[in-house]
């Protein structure tokens, strides 16, 4: 009777343990509390000295503890257990998953040894311990430890077992209920601070909303702002909390140097508690704030996955970093570079519209701005100074009361500007009281605020304008004066020559040669002058008639062989035998064949070869003139045959640029075309067409 009073008395006992403890666990939801009771009423009816819980994530690892020694209360010591959890009896209950009695720690081996373990100090124990298990879910591991060996039994065993079982539902609920209180301060925090930091776009507020928000949610000394130099591997300290910290504002510290720098290299945030038994603290900085740093929380900035700086947070008032210091200082160093970097770039939006501002402005053109119905929508002070109309008046008128846009340029509804190339014409500007202006006028596609316009820049050609015509009124007035005296020296040399013709002496024969080529190449100069005069006053050519194209060759080759001879050139001429009549003036084609030989003469080195050639194209005979000379850029392909233009010989006498000109009016003049081409193997190929004289 007296055993079975006994086990029905230690059965009430347990279930009495059971029932307190099921209380005890309902009535504490927050973790810490929850840990302390669990271990106080097991340490209590298991008669133990030491008692510890240690929670695990899902991943098995270490994120809470409390142990108890006596009436002492140990707390936030989960890394000093670890090294217990991985190699000591917690860690094998924690990997099997079955709970373990130790009768004696000195003779198993699943007990970690520590110095206090020798025999002059505390000696052997006697421990048990339990997994923590929801439906095969590793929760925590519960160990107790007695100071004499063999203090434990089985009974005390499946006790702590079944303790452990019940404790293991309320220690997963208060673990998630904490990590939810948990996420929910740390969203909270960095909410606040998104709120706060993101409503500023200039570049200092911004960083000194930054510091604020982490010192109030951390409750620190001292936060500081350090922004990378990745070309130089520099952090450089931009910002700090006012006091204390502004000391290290403008500081450079090397990528290799400090905890920043081992953030910055590792990518990660860090708290280290004390720093100054740490190896990755640099303690002139301590110099440099003018105070004693004793736990450091560091953590990367992020733009785009990228790092562009680091936030630290000094000595929190509290004495230690709470376990979500860093989430907090991670999330607000996320959101600090998405800020950061919005406030670079509008700071540098802002500096390129200042730019853009005042080249607008200063520009000694005329700029506008249109949509793309041609409405101005935007001008420059030249503009105003230029037309004398108003700002507003100019904002209520189109470009085209301003000048007649070129549709052939342009195309209708400005389609032809669509691309993006900038288009350029001559035009005149319509400017107030009925004055004109000539301008040269750019216009191209311009994106501006996000929107696509339209930019003219009306470039005022009034002098240009002025010189061109006086040079063509001396350039007339020359060959015009020239003509009658030119006249009376052809008459007078073919008088000598006719006077002249029984002399025998070769020196004056010579003479005269060069005398009656000269004044023949004056002669052309004239003739071509007068006749691109009429060409581009609109007047036909009037003296046509059919023309073998090889006899206009030929005797463009004898008018420039000596020339040639002069530089040891060979001149070389390949014409179809069935080539057909070409109806044309010949004088003109003689001097049009004349200039390019004259050209290609210019241009080709001395001893190299030129060539002349034609052949039949349908109802168009084609000509050409090839030369050995550098060739022509294919920027100046087209501009060349424009007037004044000159591309300068290597040696020999400049031109005034009107042979391309005059070539150009003839061919045209005729109903062909004219146009350079790379030659085959080096030089300058000059091709033109003439229409071929009906029946041929």
């Amino acid at each position: 009777m007296d055993i079975q009073e006994n086990e029905r008395q230690t059965t009430r006992a347990s279930l009495e343990l059971l029932y307190n403890i099921s209380r005890e666990l309902a009535s504490a939801p927050e973790l810490r509390a929850l840990l302390q009771r669990v271990i106080f009423l097991s340490m209590e009816n298991l008669g133990a000295i030491t008692g510890s819980i240690i929670v695990v994530d899902d991943n098995g690892q270490p994120i809470d503890s409390v142990l108890i020694v006596g009436t002492k209360v140990y707390e936030n010591i989960t890394s000093q257990l670890r090294v217990t959890f991985e190699h000591g009896l917690a860690g094998w209950v924690a990997r099997n998953t079955q709970a373990v009695l130790i009768p004696d720690t000195s003779r198993d081996d699943r007990w970690l040894r520590r110095p206090d373990d020798d025999a002059d100090r505390t000696g052997p124990k006697s421990a048990v311990s339990a997994p923590l298990l929801v439906r095969d879910r590793l929760v925590g591991v519960m160990t107790l430890v007695h100071p004499t060996p063999d203090s434990f039994t089985v009974d005390h065993l499946e006790l702590l077992r079944a303790i452990a079982d019940q404790a293991s539902i309320a220690v997963l609920n208060a673990r998630l209920y904490h990590e939810s209180q948990r996420q929910a301060r740390v969203m909270t925090a960095v909410a606040e601070s998104a709120a706060v930091i993101t409503a500023s776009l200039r570049q200092d507020e911004v960083l000194q909303r930054i510091l604020e928000q982490i010192s109030h949610a951390l409750a620190v000394e001292v936060v500081s702002l350090a922004l990378l130099n990745s070309q130089e591997d520099t952090l450089i300290y931009r910002a700090s909390t006012e006091g204390k910290g502004q000391g290290i504002v403008g500081f450079q510290l090397k990528t290799t140097q400090g905890v920043a720098g081992w953030v910055v290299r590792e990518g990660q945030g860090v708290i280290v508690p004390d720093a100054n038994n740490d190896p990755r603290f640099y303690p002139e900085i301590d110099q440099l704030l003018g105070f004693k740093t004793r736990a450091v929380a560091c953590a990367p900035i992020r733009s785009s996955d990228n790092i562009i700086g680091v936030l630290e947070a000094r000595n929190p008032l509290s004495g230690g970093f709470d376990p979500d210091a860093l989430l907090v200082l991670t999330g607000i160093g996320s959101l600090a570079g998405t800020a950061i970097r919005h406030a670079q770039l509008f700071e540098q939006l802002q500096a390129a519209h200042q730019r853009y501002r005042e080249l607008f402005e200063d520009s000694i053109d005329p700029i506008l701005i249109t949509d793309w119905n041609g409405n101005i929508m935007e001008a420059n002070r030249q503009v105003e100074i230029t037309t004398g109309f108003s700002d507003q008046d100019l904002l209520r008128m189109s470009i085209d009361q301003l000048h007649t846009p070129d549709e052939e340029m342009v195309a209708e509804n400005f389609q032809n500007l669509t691309s993006g190339q900038t288009i350029s014409y001559e035009s005149v500007l319509q400017v107030n009281h009925g004055r004109e202006v000539p301008v040269q006028v750019y216009v191209r596609k311009a994106e501006i605020d996000g929107m696509s316009n339209l930019q003219w820049i009306l470039r005022d050609i009034t002098e240009r304008k002025n010189l061109d015509n006086l040079r063509d009124d001396l350039i007339s007035m020359i060959y015009h004066d020239l003509r009658s005296p030119l006249a009376n020296v052809v008459s007078s040399l073919d008088v000598l020559t006719s006077f002249m013709l029984s002399q025998e002496d070769p020196a004056f024969n010579s003479l005269l040669e060069i005398a009656m080529r000269s004044t023949e190449r004056i002669q052309r100069l004239t003739n071509s002058l007068l006749d691109m005069n009429r060409l581009e006053a609109g007047q036909p050519i009037g003296n046509r008639q059919p023309v073998l194209p090889g006899a206009m060759a030929k005797d463009a080759v004898e008018v420039v062989i000596p020339i040639s001879q002069n530089k040891n050139q060979e001149l070389l001429t390949y014409l179809s035998p069935d080539l057909p009549k070409v109806l044309v003036d010949p004088e003109m084609i003689k001097r049009v064949l004349s200039n390019l030989l004259e050209n290609a003469i210019k241009y080709t080195p001395p001893g190299s070869k030129i060539s002349i050639g034609a052949s039949r194209k349908g109802k168009w005979v084609q000509m050409w003139v090839q030369d050995s000379g550098s060739g022509i850029p294919p920027s100046e392909k087209e501009r060349i045959f424009d007037k004044y233009t000159r591309l300068h010989a290597q040696e020999g006498p400049r031109g005034i640029g009107l042979g391309l000109a005059y070539c150009r009016l003839a061919v045209e003049g005729h109903g062909g075309r004219i146009w350079v081409e790379d030659a085959p193997s080096q030089g300058a190929r000059f091709v033109f067409t003439l229409p071929v004289a009906k029946g041929k």
